[in-house]
């Protein structure tokens, strides 16, 4: 992949898609191009189609997805799996037909099966069972890895899934309805704090850890292998270690300035105990992370500031 290379990103306006977006424009590559779902409908195999004809894309990053938290997948399972299914079957097909040279699909660390060795690796993938409160999205996820998988298998195209740990960042989603942990306990903390609240309460036991990565860093890391030979299939991006949910709202707590007192609500689904990937085939190839959980959660509250808030 060089710098005048046609490179589609497929979903930029989310916050995996314009990370990768603004780290190639800064690393100076000129030929991008992204559409808006009112211009491109992912789910429109014809669509899809005359998009891939026309435009040629050399490179796919396909960030394109329909994403949740807990009670967003619990509450809405069919269409998680019928919209992400969808989608990968159009993008990966039509890029295949329309001669794409290098496809990264991202898939999700929910769609390791629950109660796996911890940490994650690889080969992992489809050795268990799923975690009930994500299984739809998982195994839409899976299916578009597997989809990279059997294409190049048989037609020897250069697709392959990253699998990235929990992801945060600038254009993440704040809705208490629909977002992950990180972001929903920022506005949690906010809101609180703007209110005058006395306690906030987060979901379930607190001890379930997770692993996160601010936003940026997955995008310099998939460059790096989209301009690199040799990824694999499948390749775990992460940043090696994880702290508990409570640990981690001590310390939006802390970024928040909030002064009340954090009350934890063990009614509520902790999911899988722990999800923490190994790492160690990029690590190997040369790249590792940079941002450390507090400057990225700062960095990801002013961008609420100034951003959302308002």
């Amino acid at each position: 992949m060089n710098k005048n290379s046609k490179i589609y990103i497929a979903g930029h306006r989310g916050m995996v898609g314009s990370a990768i977006k603004r780290k190639l424009e800064i690393e100076g590559y000129s030929n991008l191009i992204f559409k808006t779902r009112e211009e491109l409908d992912l789910m429109d195999d014809t669509l899809v189609k005359e998009f891939f004809k026309k435009e040629k894309p050399e490179y796919v990053f396909m960030t394109a997805a329909k994403v949740g938290g807990i009670e967003a997948n619990r509450t809405y399972p069919a269409d998680f799996i019928y919209q992400n299914s969808r989608i990968s079957l159009n993008v990966i097909h039509n890029a295949y037909l329309g001669g794409v040279k290098k496809l990264m699909y991202f898939s999700s660390n929910c769609a390791y099966p629950r109660g796996i060795k911890q940490p994650m690796k690889e080969e992992y993938l489809m050795t268990s069972t799923l975690e009930p409160t994500n299984e739809a999205y998982s195994i839409a996820k899976i299916l578009g890895t597997k989809l990279c998988q059997f294409y190049k298998q048989q037609y020897g195209v250069d697709f392959f899934t990253v699998m990235p740990c929990n992801l945060y960042g600038p254009f993440d989603d704040f809705d208490l309805k629909t977002s992950h942990v990180l972001t929903a306990l920022i506005r949690k903390f906010y809101d609180a704090k703007i209110n005058n609240d006395s306690e906030v309460i987060v979901w379930g036991s607190g001890t379930p850890r997770r692993e996160f990565m601010y936003v940026d860093d997955l995008a310099d890391a998939c460059v790096f292998l989209m301009s690199s030979k040799n990824a694999g299939e499948l390749l775990n991006i992460g940043v090696g270690s994880d702290v508990s949910i409570l640990e981690l709202a001590e310390t939006i707590r802390k970024i928040v300035n909030y002064k009340g007192k954090i009350t934890l609500d063990k009614s509520k689904s902790d999911g899988i105990p722990r999800k923490l990937l190994d790492s160690g085939r990029l690590i190997h190839l040369g790249w590792r992370p940079k941002t450390t959980l507090e400057e990225g959660v700062k960095r990801t509250y002013d961008w609420f500031l100034e951003n959302v808030s308002k």
